[in-house]
């Protein structure tokens, strides 16, 4: 629950008044897909002008809310999300939260190219483990009651203590590695990606941290998309480096047209282009951004920092350092 020193602190009800306040820029924009919004933390909650909350479900529960200004990139002030083991032993389908919304009334449009940017820093210790670890995820909102189960169509994610960012589709077309059609892996451009039949989506792993190789990651990135063009600039800077700057582009398409782009410390790291996002019965028109410690079921504490949280229509709303990708 968000807090300046704890579970239920003094700045409790501040954040639940912050989440019924639109942004001032929001009463002009006729297309929430045009705000463009900011929080720096430094007030001891999430401002206003951010668009941001804390959520409040059962998985949440697992997390804690801290306004901190001991550990921070810029200004007065950052936010710590930690998870606490909530899970019992042997649980299944259960998982770990202290994730922070956008409000639903600035949503972007599915449709729409979105930038976002925020500064993380992993405090110690990082995970380790091969389990489910995210810290970032887009995803594009589900109608109440549809059925199915949507991954994040872009993710910031922990491999074995290693950075690694993913995209996800509907299933596509791939090919084993070690096949007739690929026995030496993929072809220039094309994405290492699972294919999950069962979910009907095709993940793929298109960065990863600097000084790691495919082999560090998991073996289940098995198989080539040709649907999926990734273009490698750079590897991500490494998990333990401390405060770190992304920006992301966020243009889901999953018909062929996406469009993602991802900068780290100012420097070009990866351009995704094809399939990406997903379409269906039963999915929202709007595309929404989290960001906070979500992992399976674990023992031990997990905390994860942030800070310069920015978002808007253009590359040039929120990047701080290096020179926007070229259209």
């Amino acid at each position: 629950m968000p807090s300046n020193t704890g579970r239920r602190g003094p700045g409790w009800r501040i954040a639940l008044l912050a989440m019924a306040i639109l942004p001032a820029s929001a009463a002009a924009a006729e297309d929430p897909s045009d705000l463009i919004l900011k929080d720096g933390f430094d007030a001891g909650r999430f401002a206003p002008e951010g668009g941001l909350y804390y959520k409040d479900n059962a998985e949440q529960r697992a997390g804690r809310v801290t306004f901190q200004e001991k550990n921070v990139l810029t200004g007065r002030g950052a936010v710590t999300l930690s998870v606490q083991p909530l899970c019992g032993k042997g649980a299944r389908n259960c998982s770990e939260r202290a994730e922070v919304w956008e409000r639903p009334g600035v949503l972007a449009n599915y449709d729409r190219t979105v930038w976002y940017g925020f500064a993380m820093r992993l405090d110690d210790p990082v995970p380790q483990n091969d389990t489910r670890y995210v810290m970032a995820q887009w995803k594009r909102a589900i109608i109440p009651g549809a059925e199915g189960d949507y991954s994040p169509f872009l993710a910031l994610r922990l491999y074995r203590g290693r950075l690694g960012v993913t995209v996800e589709t509907d299933l596509v077309e791939a090919f084993p590695i070690g096949g007739p059609e690929r026995p030496n892996g993929c072809l220039p451009g094309e994405a290492q990606v699972l294919n999950r039949p069962k979910a009907r989506q095709t993940r793929a792993l298109v960065a990863i941290e600097t000084g790691s190789t495919a082999a560090d990651y998991p073996s289940y990135f098995n198989a080539c998309a040709p649907g999926i063009a990734v273009t490698r600039h750079a590897d991500l800077p490494l998990a333990r480096k401390g405060w770190i700057d992304f920006v992301f582009r966020s243009q889901p398409g999953p018909g062929g047209n996406g469009h993602v782009e991802i900068i780290a410390d100012g420097r070009q790291i990866a351009t995704v282009k094809g399939h990406i996002g997903h379409h269906g019965v039963g999915l929202g028109s709007t595309q929404y951004f989290k960001f906070g410690p979500y992992r399976a079921a674990n023992a031990g504490p997990w905390s994860v920092s942030y800070d310069d949280f920015r978002r808007g229509p253009r590359c040039e709303d929120v990047i701080h350092d290096g020179q926007c990708p070229q259209p």
